[in-house]
């Protein structure tokens, strides 16, 4: 099992899906760090060489990925709270930031619907 910046990648499956399972790295960002390291991306992870681990490995290193990027993005959506600012006050209610409509949808980020006096079961 080939672990790359702190995530196991699953054996059976194609390096360029597997890349995949490191937050931060996504399918574009997959296939440039295979593309700049040479690496076929419809090869498996068990068939890949040592070196062909390094290289990749060396080149996810340049990107921003896990914990960083993790701890970025929660000082940024903290920052925003801080200020005051619209965002920051969605995301302190626990609303939708990027104007979608909330009288019908948005249940993902509201969470179980709550009747009017909570008896309703």
């Amino acid at each position: 099992m080939a672990r790359i910046a702190g995530v196991d990648l699953p054996r059976e499956k194609c390096v360029g899906v597997a890349l995949t399972y490191i937050y931060g790295i996504g399918p574009t960002t997959a296939k440039q760090v295979l593309a700049t390291v040479g690496v076929d991306e419809t090869i498996r992870v068990k068939n890949l060489t040592e070196a062909q681990e390094t290289a990749i490995r060396s080149e996810i290193d340049k990107i921003r990925v896990e914990g960083d990027l993790r701890r970025e993005t929660n000082l940024n959506i903290k920052r925003l709270m801080e200020i005051g600012c619209y965002r920051g006050v969605r995301h302190r209610k626990g609303l939708p930031v990027h104007g979608q409509r909330t009288k019908t949808n948005a249940r993902t980020r509201k969470g179980p619907r709550r009747t009017v006096a909570n008896k309703k079961k």
